[in-house]
C-alpha cells in the first residue's frame, strides 16, 4: 500500500476510535475522583449533605458517590404539650389570668430552648448555680446585728448537714402579750420543690410554752412535705414508753412532769376530765420543762445516725427520726419564727465539701432506663407523671423503680408532664434529660403551684390524641404506682363504661378562710362534687375527650385545686353527657404508703426504690412511716 493511502487511513481508524471512546464516556456514570489530601471525608460529607435532595432535582445521569450517604439528623425525643391558652378577654377568672401570664412568660424562652442542639447522650453538666466545694464552710454563724431585729430569722446552711452536725441557737421566749400564744418555732428547711410552694420543713420543732388544746405546756415536732404535714410527734411531758422504739439509743420524748410518768390511764382520764371543766392541777409542770418566759435557754439540735436529737441547756429534751426519707444535706436552711428574742445562732460541724444538687448526682444516663418507642396500637393504660422541671431525683427514682413494668408491657405507657422553670440552666438540664430518656412531655408555660391544673389537661390531651389509651391516669412524681393492682381495680367497672376510680372525697365542703381559703365567687356552693384525692385517680378515654373538647372550645371551667377541678368536670359529663361510675378504694392513699396499697404518695427517691424491691419480693409493705 502507498505511504501516503497507509497514512490517511491510520488516520481515519485513529478518530473513528476517538469517537468510539468519546461515545462510551458519554454513556458512563460519572465518577468523583479527590486528590489525596485535599478534603478529610468528614467536611466531605457535611457538604453532600447540603446538596439538593433527589426528589428536588433529578441528575441527568445515574451518580455515585465515593463516600457514604451522611445518616438523617438525629430526630428530637423532646415532645412538646400542644396545649395553648389564649385568655379569654371577659374572664375575671385570677386563676385563667395567671395562666394567660404563666403562657406569656414561656413564649420566649420555648424557640431558643427548641433551637439548640440536640444534648450529647451524657451526664448532664453542672448547674452554675450550685456553689463549689470550696463554698462550704465547716461552721455559720449569724452576725449579732441581723438578731437585733425581731424574728423570723433565716439562715442558710450551703451544703446541708452530715452525721455529727450541729445547730447551736442561744434565745429567750418573749412575755406573752395579752391574747397572744407563747410559743417559737426552729425549722430545718430544704430546697423548694415547685415554685410556689413553702419549702419543705425536714425538722419542725415548736414548744408551746403556755399550751394549746392540752391547757400544758408541750413539744410538738414533725415534718412538711410538699405543704402537706406528716402525724407529729408530741412531747407532753411524759417519758416515751419503754417498747417504744429509740432514736440512736435515745427516747424521742423526756419526762418533765412531776408523776413518775407511770401515771395511770385511770388519773390521765381525769386529769383530761379536770381540764375541760376549768379544775386546776395538783401535778402542776415545774422548772422542768426546758423552755419559760424570759428565761435564757442553748438549744442544740445535732444530727445522728438515725435522727435529729433535740438538748436544751445539755439535756436531752427529744428525738424525731428521719422520716422523711430526705438526705442530711437536703437541710439547706435554718429557720426560726415566733415569740423569741435570739441571742446567737451557730452551726458547726458542716460538710467541707459540697455533696451536689445538681442533675448528674442523680441522673444515670443508662440505656436501660430510656422509654421505649410509643406503641403503635392503642393501650389500655395512659400514666400522666406531673413533675416540676428541678425534680430529677424524683424522675430518676421512678424510671428506675415502678416505671419499669411499662417498659416490661406493650399495655401502658407512663410519661412526666413538666413545665418551664424560671432558671435557664434548670430548663437546659431538663431539655437533656428529656432528649436522653425520651419520657418528658414540655408544657408549655411558667411552672407555678395554682397552674397543675393545666398539666391535667395536657394529660388528658396525651391520653387521646398522641398514645390512645382506654385509661388515663393522672399522678405526682412522689406516688408509687402498682399497675396491675391499678388496672385490675378499672376491669372492675363494666367495659365501655364511663368510670372515675380513685380514693373518692364526698361532700368534702372549701375552708373560707385561712391559707387555703376559697372565696364563693370562686366555689359558691357548701361542697364540692365528689372528687379523687390527686395523687393517683384514673379515669376513661371519654372523659380525657370531653375535658380535652372543652377546653379547645374555652367551655372548661377552670379551679386553684386539681383533683377538685376533675371532679366538677367528671360531675358535668355525668349529667350532661352520660352517667359516670365511681370507684371509691382507700388503697390510693393520699397521705404517705398503706400496707397493701395500689397507690402510695409522699415517697422519697430512697422509699421508691425500697417499694420496688419489697414489691418485687412480694411484699406490698410500706418501707417506712414519714
Amino acid at each position: 500500500m502507498p505511504p501516503k493511502r497507509a497514512c490517511r487511513l491510520a488516520l481515519l481508524l485513529a478518530a473513528a476510535a476517538a469517537y468510539l471512546l468519546f461515545l462510551l464516556f458519554l454513556e458512563l456514570p460519572t465518577v468523583s475522583v479527590s486528590p489525596v489530601a485535599t478534603h478529610r471525608p468528614h467536611r466531605r460529607e457535611l457538604e453532600a449533605a447540603s446538596l439538593p435532595s433527589p426528589s428536588s432535582a433529578s441528575p441527568l445521569r445515574p451518580h455515585t458517590r465515593t463516600f457514604p450517604t451522611p445518616a438523617p439528623p438525629r430526630r428530637s425525643r423532646l415532645a412538646l404539650s400542644s396545649i395553648r391558652f389564649p385568655g379569654r378577654s371577659n374572664s375575671s377568672s385570677s386563676i385563667e389570668s395567671s395562666a394567660a401570664s404563666a403562657f406569656a412568660a414561656a413564649g420566649p424562652l420555648l424557640p431558643q430552648l427548641l433551637s439548640t442542639p440536640p444534648a450529647a447522650a451524657s451526664a448532664p453538666s453542672p448547674s452554675p448555680s450550685s456553689p463549689s466545694a470550696s463554698s462550704c464552710p465547716a461552721t455559720v454563724s449569724v452576725p449579732t446585728a441581723r438578731l437585733a431585729s425581731s424574728t423570723p430569722v433565716a439562715v442558710e446552711l450551703p451544703c446541708g448537714m452530715a452525721v455529727g452536725s450541729r445547730v447551736t441557737v442561744v434565745a429567750r421566749p418573749r412575755t406573752r402579750r395579752e391574747g397572744a400564744a407563747s410559743q417559737f418555732m426552729v425549722e430545718l428547711l430544704g430546697t423548694k420543690a415547685v415554685q410556689g410552694e413553702e419549702p419543705p420543713r425536714i425538722l419542725h420543732f415548736n414548744p408551746r410554752i403556755t399550751g394549746d388544746f392540752s391547757g400544758r405546756p408541750v413539744v410538738e415536732l414533725n415534718t412538711c412535705y410538699r405543704m402537706q404535714w406528716a402525724q407529729p410527734q408530741r412531747c407532753e411531758g411524759w417519758a416515751s414508753r419503754p417498747d417504744e422504739e429509740k432514736v440512736d439509743g435515745e427516747l424521742k420524748c423526756e419526762k418533765w412532769t412531776r408523776d413518775d410518768g407511770a401515771k395511770s390511764e385511770e388519773s390521765k382520764v381525769n386529769w383530761w376530765l379536770g381540764s375541760l371543766i376549768g379544775k386546776p392541777d395538783k401535778d402542776s409542770v415545774d422548772g422542768a420543762y426546758p423552755f419559760a418566759e424570759g428565761k435564757q435557754f442553748v438549744l442544740t439540735i445535732t444530727a445522728g445516725l438515725e435522727g435529729y436529737h433535740v438538748s436544751v441547756d445539755d439535756r436531752h429534751v427529744a428525738s424525731f427520726p428521719y422520716r422523711t426519707g430526705y438526705n442530711l444535706e437536703d437541710a439547706t436552711g435554718l429557720s426560726l419564727n415566733g415569740e423569741l428574742d435570739i441571742e446567737s445562732i451557730a452551726a458547726t460541724h458542716l460538710p467541707k465539701s459540697h455533696p451536689s444538687f445538681d442533675p448528674q448526682r442523680y441522673l444515670e444516663m443508662s440505656e436501660q432506663w430510656k422509654a421505649p418507642p410509643l406503641p403503635t396500637e392503642p393501650v389500655e393504660l395512659f400514666i400522666g407523671i406531673l413533675s416540676a422541671a428541678n425534680h430529677f431525683a424524683e424522675r430518676m427514682a421512678a424510671r428506675k423503680s415502678w416505671m419499669i413494668a411499662t417498659r416490661k408491657s406493650s399495655n401502658s405507657v407512663a410519661w412526666f408532664f413538666v413545665a418551664l422553670n424560671g432558671k435557664k440552666e434548670v430548663n437546659e438540664e431538663l431539655k437533656k434529660e428529656a432528649e436522653f430518656f425520651g419520657d418528658i412531655v414540655l408544657v408549655p408555660f411558667m411552672d407555678s403551684y395554682d397552674l397543675v391544673v393545666l398539666k391535667t389537661i395536657a394529660i388528658a390531651e396525651y391520653g387521646v390524641r398522641v398514645v390512645p389509651a382506654k385509661y388515663i391516669m393522672k399522678c405526682d412524681d412522689d406516688t408509687f404506682v402498682r399497675i396491675d393492682s391499678v388496672l385490675d381495680q378499672v376491669k372492675k367497672v363494666p367495659a365501655g363504661g364511663s368510670m372515675y376510680v380513685g380514693n373518692i372525697n364526698y361532700y368534702h365542703r372549701p375552708l373560707r378562710s385561712g391559707k387555703w381559703a376559697v372565696t364563693y365567687e370562686e366555689w359558691e356552693e357548701e361542697a364540692y362534687p365528689p372528687y379523687a384525692n390527686g395523687p393517683g385517680y384514673v379515669i376513661s378515654s371519654d372523659i380525657a375527650q370531653y375535658i380535652v373538647s372543652e377546653f379547645d372550645n374555652q367551655t372548661l371551667r377552670l379551679f386553684k385545686m386539681e383533683d377538685v377541678s376533675m371532679g366538677m368536670w367528671v360531675e358535668k359529663f355525668s349529667r350532661t353527657r352520660r352517667p359516670v361510675e365511681y370507684l371509691h378504694d382507700f388503697k390510693f392513699y393520699q397521705s404517705g404508703c398503706f400496707d397493701g396499697y395500689y397507690t402510695a404518695h409522699y415517697q422519697s427517691p430512697q422509699h421508691m426504690i425500697c417499694l420496688w424491691r419489697k414489691l418485687q419480693s412480694g411484699s406490698t409493705q410500706c418501707c417506712n412511716a414519714r
